[in-house]
């Protein structure tokens, strides 16, 4: 059988992008239960891409309860749903045969990763503030995305004055913001800024230069995302709530790189169980973004465990 139940995880503080706020993390945990054996996965329905608690409900609960991870694919489209369930496929699948799933997908045995750290859309005195709480951290990622971002720059670059930065613009850019923007990001050491531009309106990202490099995320979905992609982006964000799965996700990798696209993988707000599979993804990668647990004031009974920034590989009692 496959059984899906909601979760609430309280986050640490209060959570804001260019769309919003947020003070928890809404997610689904899916369970396939199959000669006693339970294999898990997490996905966060998310309304930017037309999802909501209920719906992606509906879809896992739609399944047949003997569904293989091969017919899955075809069965529901990229999404959270799909992700999911194959995530808990594959975890009823290493536990069924006593083999982890890195051996199972021919990936690499994982290693500990660094993170980025995500400081969420604020005044520039808070995230300045932020920014200094945070200055140990290697990698921070800052979340902008409206005309007024210059100050917040300026502000979390006083703030870690010694931390890699780079930015996520969640869409909210114009062209010519992002123009007005650029040099600047380039003179306070940003390396790489996400989804300047709306998806589906990003044809400028072929017109204008781009100084420094510019990954897509909500306009990179899987593998069929990949053409609509050439010549407006440099890097592609592999989220598993975007691909529909660790499947899916493995395979982006691997196309998105033929094509000469650097990787990035993130995640959105989730927890440990959520993060883990996607640590596989994460293995050598030009930039990991898997700080979801670290937003959280509560997580999984077997969490994966921080260092600082770093996250070492899940233990087999959490996933896989």
């Amino acid at each position: 059988m496959i059984s899906v139940t909601p979760d609430r995880l309280r986050l640490a503080e209060v959570f804001t992008i260019a769309r919003g706020s947020r003070s928890e993390a809404q997610v689904l945990t899916a369970r396939v239960i199959r000669d006693g054996i339970i294999g898990q996965g997490e996905c966060l329905p998310y309304a930017r891409y037309g999802e909501t608690p209920e719906t992606v409900t509906a879809q896992i609960e739609d399944l047949p309860p003997d569904i293989s991870r091969q017919d899955l694919q075809d069965a529901l489209p990229a999404g959270a749903a799909r992700n999911a369930v194959d995530c808990a496929l594959w975890d009823w699948q290493a536990k069924q045969t006593g083999v982890p799933v890195w051996q199972l997908a021919g990936q690499p045995r994982p290693k500990a990763q660094t993170t980025a750290f995500t400081l969420s859309l604020d005044t520039a005195e808070n995230m300045e503030a932020a920014a200094a709480k945070h200055s140990a951290r290697p990698l921070l990622k800052i979340k902008l995305g409206t005309p007024e971002d210059m100050p917040r720059l300026e502000a979390v670059r006083r703030g870690a004055p010694k931390s890699r930065i780079i930015v996520d613009a969640n869409e909210g850019w114009s062209a010519e913001v992002y123009t007005d923007l650029a040099p600047h990001l380039l003179r306070l050491g940003v390396e790489m800024v996400e989804q300047p531009l709306p998806a589906g309106a990003d044809d400028l990202l072929q017109e204008i230069e781009r100084p420094l490099p510019v990954c897509a995320d909500e306009a990179c979905h899987d593998r069929a995302s990949l053409p609509g992609l050439a010549g407006k982006y440099d890097m592609a964000n592999i989220k598993l709530d975007k691909t529909g799965g660790l499947t899916e996700a493995l395979a982006l990798r691997q196309a998105a790189e033929a094509k000469g696209y650097r990787i990035m993988v993130g995640c959105m707000v989730g927890s440990s169980l959520a993060m883990a599979p996607a640590m596989l993804v994460a293995q050598g990668v030009d930039l990991v973004d898997l700080d979801g647990p670290l937003l959280l004031a509560e997580d999984r009974d077997t969490p994966l465990v921080f260092t600082g920034s770093t996250i070492a590989p899940a233990r087999p009692e959490l996933w896989g």
